[in-house]
């Protein structure tokens, strides 16, 4: 059951977005350059996909206020292709993009209808949701890739309702019997279920558990 309400996923967008930012300003050109936590990507891959990450969110926020079906991207090849534009700008074009485009999604948003907010649009996975949807699909972006820009901030640091929202649509979208039963720290279990490195998570045997493939 959806538990989470509209004012709560935009004040965790605000502060994912908060925290990226101020991740982003500490960096040095080659501390940009190196690698992420998500295999294959440095930072430079991970930032590029959340300014272009805010202009998607943004296209079903157009569709939802105007009615014209706007989809995230107009196919696999164009967010492949913003993704892999992000190793050819500086860190500091990069900075700029993510701050630009989160800002113009956040002013979108806040001028959004109530009825508009209700309005259906269809993801990039084609799940058909109402816009209402959308502040947590950009939030979980924020705060999880936050994470994974690895500069010392981990899950034990996201907003605590978050987390338990975040464990119930993991599960949900892995499927029933999909994960083992597994306990520790909530932030633990949640990083083990979005597949990053996590301590503290056993078995109901008190073994470790299988690894997971990342999630997001």
């Amino acid at each position: 059951m959806r538990t989470r309400t509209r004012t709560a996923a935009l004040a965790w967008v605000d502060e994912g977005t908060a925290r990226c930012a101020t991740v982003l300003a500490g960096l040095s050109e080659e501390e940009y350059a190196a690698p992420s936590a998500l295999p294959g990507w440095t930072r430079k891959h991970l930032v590029a996909h959340l300014a272009a990450n805010a202009e998607a969110v943004g296209n079903l926020i157009r569709w939802a206020h105007t009615g014209e079906p706007t989809p995230m991207y107009a196919s696999p090849e164009e967010r492949a292709a913003g993704i892999a534009k992000g190793p050819r700008l500086s860190g500091a074009e990069l900075t700029g993009w993510f701050m630009a485009s989160a800002a113009r999604l956040a002013a979108a948003m806040d001028a959004l209808s109530d009825a508009a907010w209700q309005a259906e649009v269809v993801t990039a996975q084609g799940r058909t949701v109402p816009a209402e949807e959308t502040p947590y699909l950009r939030a979980r972006e924020v705060l999880v890739h936050a994470v994974d820009l690895a500069t010392g901030l981990t899950f034990a640091d996201l907003p605590a309702d978050f987390l338990r929202e975040l464990e119930a649509d993991i599960r949900a979208r892995r499927g029933p019997g999909a994960v083992p039963e597994v306990a520790g720290p909530r932030a633990q279990i949640v990083a083990y279920l979005a597949g990053r490195p996590a301590t503290g998570v056993t078995t109901a045997d008190g073994s470790t558990p299988p690894a997971l493939p990342a999630w997001l």
